[in-house]
This record gives structure tokens, sequence and C-alpha cells, in this order.
């Protein structure tokens, strides 16, 4: 009969907990029963096995055999001291269920045994020259004489010689149980050299604290191992019971280190009421963490790169990266990285566990993931096999003086079905890059550094939730931040944002009219070639670019001294968007093109034009006028060639329910593009623009209607009334280019006042 348990105790949170329930995994499945299997039921683990509740504890308290856990390379793992509290009883113990643990011990003090030899032998050799009874001339002598010094330097090599060869020597000849420790421990690569992974720090011991040495001294809280049995202790049946099914254990044993894995139960200040708390720890919650650590088997890996070194790489690790939790700090990106934790829902086997983190990897094209975004690019893109529903994120974060925790960084959840949209991040993964290095130099200002963070935030909820369209446009907001901030001479040499591929504007389509209106700005231009790309466009009035390499800013001075080029056409500031619009439609009257045909110069891209309806939701002040410019900034990175290729649907404006004031509509057609019945193109006169941006609509309305009365126009209207701020408001509208057919349904609204339902 199959029993299934609910080990409260065992949660995703703390690492500690994550890694206590692979360990009840890992010892039912090798000890008591092979067909046991385990899985993720919320924030609880459950475990499926044949043994029952009492079977279950009855094994852990009188026949569960510890795995070996032994680290002779370390002075503080107990084989350098005499008696040693933690190495000492489990030395002596006569159980039978601890003989494994004895064998491990045993074929350290191998290792060590032949390394003593030789630190007594050059020990021995340098005690001649200081014998008593011999002169201080005796002594030079000899240690000038060439036998002496051939005897100390063959002893001095060899010792040297096994020092270094210890823990190879160990990968080599060991076989058993310890040798899966030294597995997940460590790895060595081709030079010999020892490489770590960050779950077990270095090779088993974060600071001074020796992770072998304290899982046996836990094991000797557990039971008592001068008893024929090691039976446990009577204090070890609650404890179990808290370490496996959840509640508070009585007797918690004080001053216990627990290293990185429980930064709760650490002590320390705040921890308690007064100014500072010592630590609190359940022996059974340490020895069932090291047990399950044992399912992070590392290996060497080298990148592509022929010339990099070799890494320790083990399950779900890559660097660090500061983005997608709330406390997110520059300090935070440490050497050590973080590592995402798997939480399936299906039923494993522990030989199925074990596959699944010895291949946890995820793939980012040919490449490997190696940052947090990669991994959540992976997932969002791909899925997961094997019943993955969730991760969670863990940093190895240096706190409290020098030493690592492992902090919960929140939980990165699997979507049922493959995103058709978070492709799109593969477009910022390498600038990102170049961008957090570019704040992370310790000249960089701080508004840099907080607006690359933003950045990375924002891309990485996007990839979480990939179908959300406010998504999009808040990563695109920050990527317009970013630009800002490089605007003014900071971090600019890591270019400002790349292509993004049309696939940007489906994903940030929320049918508003903000993102229709944005793109619209964003895609205008005087032209377009036969491919599509523009001649010039707007982006050159946000950035200064390099005229050649539109991809890249213009600069001044060598590579050493470069700075932003100071160009007359940047005319955008970022911080208003009725006053960027107006900018830029001034900035185009007066540039030589628009001078000599007094026109904006400005057509819409095609699928990229503003619709009446839009344009009358603006002129009635219900469009967000700095967010739709904020958007349009960031959208002006959109791949032309691209957007003339590819078919990308946007969400349709609505019909035309409420038409834009007709004052407007006849200023909007006296600045058209397009040809007049009598076959002109009206020229825009500068004056309208200054007027309209000065405030005055009733003098800027004279000169629209002066024009369109020239080219044979009928219209009723003849004066208006507006605010100032209504005026700016009419001018910065202008900066949204209309299609020829919308041209036209203004024209015939103004012939035909009955016409109120002609859709552009």
């Amino acid at each position: 009969m199959m029993h299934i348990h609910a080990l409260d105790g065992c949660a995703p949170a703390p690492l500690a907990h994550y890694l206590k329930a692979l360990g009840v995994l890992r010892l039912v499945a090798e000890q008591a029963d092979p067909g046991a299997r385990g899985w993720w039921d919320g924030e609880r683990f459950r475990l499926a096995s044949v043994l029952d509740a009492r079977a279950l504890s009855d094994f852990f308290l009188s026949r569960y055999a510890p795995t070996p856990f032994v680290a002779p390379w370390n002075k503080g793992s107990g084989f350098f001291q005499v008696d040693d509290p933690g190495l000492a009883p489990l030395e002596g113990t006569r159980a039978a269920r601890f003989a494994p643990f004895k064998q491990g011990i045993a074929a350290s003090r191998g290792f060590l045994d032949e390394l003593s030899e030789a630190d007594a032998r050059v020990r021995a050799i340098k005690a001649e020259t200081k014998q008593k009874g011999s002169s201080a001339t005796q002594r030079k002598a000899l240690r000038e004489s060439a036998d002496y010094k051939q005897r100390l330097a063959e002893a001095e090599r060899r010792f040297k010689l096994l020092k270094a060869d210890l823990i190879p020597r160990a990968r080599l000849h060991w076989r058993g149980p310890h040798r899966q420790w030294i597995d997940a421990a460590m790895v060595i690569d081709d030079e010999g050299i020892g490489r770590f992974p960050a779950l077990l720090g270095t090779g088993g011991n974060d600071g001074r604290l020796d992770f072998t040495n304290n899982f046996m001294q836990r094991l000797g809280e557990v039971f008592d191992l001068a008893s024929p049995q090691a039976s446990p202790r009577p204090e070890a049946a609650g404890w179990l019971a808290a370490a496996l099914w959840g509640g508070p254990a009585a007797g918690c044993l004080p001053d216990r280190a627990v290293g990185q894995f429980l930064p709760g139960g650490a002590g320390g200040a705040n921890s308690v009421n007064g100014p500072d708390g010592t630590s609190q720890l359940n022996p059974f919650d340490f020895v069932f963490m090291m047990e399950g650590s044992l399912l992070f088997t590392a290996h060497a890996v080298k990148r592509l790169d022929t010339h990099a070194p070799q890494r320790a790489a083990a399950p779900f690790v890559m660097a660090a990266q500061a983005a997608g939790y709330a406390s997110a700090g520059a300090s935070d990106e440490s050497a050590r990285g973080e590592q995402w934790m798997p939480l399936w829902n299906q039923p494993l086997t522990l030989p199925e566990a074990r596959r699944l983190f010895a291949e946890g990897r995820a793939q980012i094209g040919r490449g490997s993931a190696t940052q947090p975004l990669d991994m959540a690019r992976a997932v969002a893109r791909l899925g997961t096999a094997r019943g993955i529903v969730s991760f969670q994120r863990y940093g190895y974060i240096e706190r409290n003086g020098q030493s690592n925790l492992a902090v919960p960084l929140g939980r990165f959840v699997v979507q049922p079905r493959v995103s058709q949209h978070v492709g799109c991040l593969d477009d910022l993964a390498t600038w990102l890059s170049r961008l957090r290095r570019a704040a992370a130099d310790k000249d960089a200002p701080a508004r840099l550094a907080w607006a690359a963070r933003q950045a990375g935030d924002a891309a990485f909820d996007a990839a979480q939730h990939s179908d959300e369209a406010a998504r999009w446009q808040h990563l695109l907001l920050a990527l317009a931040q970013v630009e800002a901030v490089m605007r003014t001479g900071s971090g600019f040499k890591a270019q400002p944002v790349p292509a993004l591929r049309p696939e940007w504007a489906e994903a940030a389509d929320d049918g508003t009219p903000e993102l229709r209106l944005a793109l619209a700005f964003a895609l205008q231009a005087r032209g377009f070639r036969r491919d599509g790309r523009p001649v010039e466009g707007v982006r050159r009035h946000w950035l200064p670019l390099d005229r050649r390499r539109p991809g890249r800013y213009a600069t001044t001075g060598d590579a050493s001294s470069a700075r932003l080029e100071q160009r007359p056409e940047v005319v955008m500031e970022g911080r208003n968007g009725i006053d960027d619009a107006i900018a830029v439609l001034q900035r185009r009257l007066v540039e030589p093109g628009g001078e000599a045909l007094r026109s904006f110069g400005l057509r819409p891209a095609p699928r990229a034009h503003a619709a009446l309806s839009d344009l009358g939701a603006w002129l009635q002040g219900s469009v967000d006028a700095d967010r739709t410019l904020a958007l349009a900034r960031a959208l002006m990175a959109l791949d032309r060639g691209l957007w003339a290729e590819q078919w990308v649907r946007i969400q349709a404006a609505p019909k035309v329910s409420i038409w834009p004031d007709e004052a407007w509509l006849c200023i909007r057609l006296a600045c058209s593009p397009w040809p007049l019945p009598d076959g002109r193109v009206p020229p825009c006169d500068p004056a309208l623009m200054r007027r309209l941006a000065a405030g005055d609509a009733g003098s800027a309305l004279q000169l629209a209607l002066r024009r369109l009365r020239a080219a044979g126009v009928r219209h009723g209207i003849r004066v208006t009334t507006a605010s100032p701020a209504t005026a700016r408001l009419w001018a910065a509208a202008l900066a949204f280019p209309i299609t020829q057919t919308t041209a036209e349904h203004i024209l015939q609204r103004l012939d035909n006042p009955s016409a109120q339902e002609l859709q552009p």
C-alpha cells in the first residue's frame, strides 16, 4: 500500500528546507523504499512511499545510515585536531549503520598519514640545524652544505606535491558514498585546480564554518554514538517530527552554526527582542539538508572562448543579476552567482530526480543560459520538461560581514503555454549585458545604475508575464529612461537601444490610443525607400546618432575621452510629451528640406498612422501625452526594414464617434503633406506653428483658413476660442501623421458637415 505524506517541514524556501525535501527523498529511496516518489504541492513537499508515518520515523531514528561527509582538505574538518568533538565519536562508534562513515574517515586518514609523514620529514631536517651543543659556525656550515640543501629540497618538494595532489588523488581513489560528496563539493579542471560550486561553499566550508564537521556534530546530538546501535537520544523524535511534518521543535539547540542555508535561524541583530540573538537549530534540519545537497553534482565546463578558464557548473546555476526582485542592489551581484531550484508537480522517483538535476541547464539558441534573464527567457519560450511548474530563485549574497547567505529572490512561474512574444527579449540580451557593465563602473553615476536596474527588472517581468501588454510597455518606458540618462553623457558607450523586431509593437499593444499614437509618431519620416527604410526619421531628434551607423551614438574625441556630439537637430528633452512633439515640428520646419518646402516632412509608415478617433481622444485631453511620447522614444528603435517586410497585427482604432474640433481639422488639413482639390500640397506657414505653440489658437486658425480658401476648400468655420493649453495640445497633435485617405475624409467632413460617420 502506498502512503502519501505531506511534509510541511519541507518548503521551497528557505534553501535548507528545500534541500531537506531532496534529502528525505534520497535517503528513503536509497535505504528503505526504492519505489518512493516525491513532488511539490504548493508550499510543501509530498512523499509517496510504502512506509507509513510511523515506519518513516522509525527508519530515520533506527536504521538511517548517514552519508560520510568528510573533507580532509579543510583545516576545520576535524582531522587536524586531537579528539575532535565531531570526528572522534564517529570514528569510535560500534554501530553497524555508521560503518560507511568510518570507511570514509579511514580513507581520509590514509592520505593524511602520508602527508603528515612528509611534513614530519621536513621538520626533522630543519631541526638538525637547531640541535643543542652545536656552535653557530657548525649550524651555518650545515645549512650551507650541499647534502643538507638537497635533502631539505627533496623533502619540501614531496610535501608540496602531496598537499597539492590531495584532492585529485581523493577523487581518483575514493569509492563508495564519500565519493558522492566530493563530486558535489568540487570539480577538478584540466590543470588540476579545484573549482567550487556556490551551494557548498569552497569545498565544503564557508569561511571558518566547515559543513562536514558540523554534520558530524549534529549526528552526535541526534544519536548516542557510544551505544552499540547508536540509539536516538530522547529529544530526537521531537526534532524529527518538526523537521518532517512542520511545527515548532521543542529544545532547538542554541549557538549552532547553520551556514548560508537558513538565514532566518542564524541569529544576529534584530532576530529577537533585544540587541542581539543566538542561532537556533533543529539538528535534523541540518542533517537532511546536507543529505539533499548530494543531488547537485557539479562538473567542469568551458565557454566557447578557447582562452576562457574552466568553471564549476552546478545544476541551474548562473551569474548573479540584481534584477527581478524588490530589494535588488548592485552589491548583490557577487561572484558566487545565483541558483534556481526547480519545483515539479509530478511524482518523480530518485533516478528521475537525479536525471532532472544532472540535466539542469537551459539553452538560449546555441549557448547555455549564463544569466538569470537568459534562464527566464529560456523557460518562458520553451517551457520545461518533467513537470516543472516554477523555480525558486536564490542568490548567494554577501551579508553580515564576509559571510554569504542563500537569499530567496522570488519565484519564477513556468507559464502553461509557450509565449509568442518572449523572443523579443533576444534583441536586448547583449545590450543589457553591456549596460550592466557600464552601470557597474566605479565612476558611473547613481542615475545610470538606477536606470539599468529598472530596465533589468522590467525585462525580467516581461519574461515572466510575456502575454501581458502592460509589462512590455513598462519595459519600453524603462528603455526610454535609459536613453534619457545616456543623453546626459553617462553610459553612452553601451550604445542606444538596439534594433527591435516588429513584434515588439504587437507585444505592447494594449488597444489604447497611447500605443497607436506612439507607434505612428515613432515610425514617421520624410519619405521611405523601396526597402521600407525611412529617409530622415524622427529618432535623430531624440538621440545624437552617427549618420553612417545610425545604430550607434555620434561622438567626438578619441576612445579615452569620447563624449556625445552636440547636434542641433536633437530637440526632444524627454520631460514633457507636448513640448517634445511641438519641438520636433518646429525643428522640421527650419531644417533644409522643411524650410524650402515649408513642410513638416512627416509621412506615416505603413500600418502606423494616426486615426481620427485617437486624435479626437488626444484633443479631448483623455490621452496621456507624456506616456505616449515616452513609448514613442523607445519604439523609434524598431527595425524599419523588418517592419516593411513583416505583417504585425495591431488592434485597430475604433470608428469615429466624436470628431475632432473642426477648427483643428482645418489646421490639420492646412498642414497636410497630401494634395488638396486643386492638386497643390498646402505649404505649412511657420507662423501657424508659432501661434499655436504660443497658445494663440484663433490666429493660427485664420492662417489655416486662408490656405484652405486659396485651395478652393469650402467650409463654414470662421473663428474659434481655445485656452493656451488647448492650443498647445492642438499643436502637438499635428506631430502624429495621417494617411492621404484620412486627409480626404477630413476634406469631406469640412465640405459636407452632415457626414458624421466617415471612417478614415
